[in-house]
């Protein structure tokens, strides 16, 4: 299995595979907030809740049905779990959930490929074989330009920025690149699915927790909307398995080199299913910079 995972064209599959998952993602949850009629932060909260408690729930079981037998941590693997959960889920998504709300799903998936730099940043300072190198620098200053670029109208910044939307953005690519090198170094001492299982879980039922003490409800239950519900849980219980199995076989580094496919995808299908305008020149040459600059920075990582 390590060699198999350790194989760049697998690891260009399952990574690939990754980013075109959670760059749906974008669209899917503005659309779900249609669907269910979501308009308070409390019930955004709450949503993310229950997509995350699905989804740990959902890899539980396929993680139980491959090793035919019930997992269940060891004592000393539940400080890992509920850490990890707390910052890469319950973290994460409530500032992403928030914010997705209140900015268009064609800048949060720009702004959101600023992880990759944090999370380059992040692997140096804590990891010891992830060195920081001018190209390095180079590239996450391009990267920064691009989101720079986003935020641009006829020469200034766009009015439409907002604190609850694009800076609540920025704190979801901090939390996700931490939770991205805790992932690193946790899966060298756990079962890398059945960490991505509980911390998924823990995180989802710490999100339902937030979301009712914000007196969030969801009242409007439609058939569309269960299965826009089912398709967010299963989309973040393989692409986070899938990434947690990754990071454990390889460098942090070459893991993220495709990252810059995620903020393409996002980009491209919020464009196709939510109609938001992302074929302007500032867009794509926002959208340039920003993969360009990922591209620079994993590459040096990689060699």
């Amino acid at each position: 299995m390590k060699d198999r995972l350790q194989n760049k064209g697998l690891v260009f599959a399952l990574a690939t595979l990754c980013c075109l998952l959670w760059g749906s993602a974008y669209p899917a949850v503005k659309i779900g907030y249609e669907l269910f009629d979501i308009n308070t932060t409390g019930a955004q909260v709450l949503f993310a809740g229950y997509r995350f408690t699905v989804a740990g729930m959902l890899t539980w079981v396929i993680t139980s049905v491959y090793y035919k037998k019930i997992v269940v941590p060891r004592g000393d693997e539940w400080g890992r779990m509920i850490s990890l959960g707390l910052v890469q889920t319950t973290l994460q998504y409530i500032f992403f959930y928030i914010g997705l709300a209140n900015t268009t799903g064609v800048k949060a998936a720009i702004i959101n490929a600023t992880a990759t730099f944090f999370t380059i940043l992040f692997a140096h300072l804590i990891l010891k074989n992830e060195k920081m190198t001018r190209a390095k620098i180079f590239g996450c200053l391009l990267g920064m330009a691009g989101v720079i670029i986003i935020q641009l109208k006829s020469g200034k910044i766009d009015s439409s920025f907002s604190l609850m939307g694009d800076g609540f953005l920025f704190l979801v690519c901090i939390a996700s690149a931490l939770g991205a090198v805790m992932t690193r170094i946790f899966t060298q001492k756990s079962d890398s699915m059945i960490l991505t299982a509980y911390q998924l879980m823990i995180g989802g039922v710490v999100l339902i927790v937030v979301g009712l003490m914000m007196g969030g409800t969801i009242t409007q239950i439609t058939i569309p909307g269960l299965l826009l519900l089912g398709y967010l849980s299963a989309l973040s219980a393989a692409a986070f398995t899938i990434w947690a199995m990754l990071l454990k076989h390889n460098p942090v580094g070459i893991v993220a080199i495709y990252g810059f496919m995620i903020p393409v995808f996002g980009v491209m299908l919020s464009g196709i299913f939510l109609g938001e305008q992302f074929l302007n020149l500032r867009i794509l040459i926002a959208l340039a910079c920003v993969s360009v600059g990922i591209w620079l920075v994993n590459r040096e990582a990689e060699r």
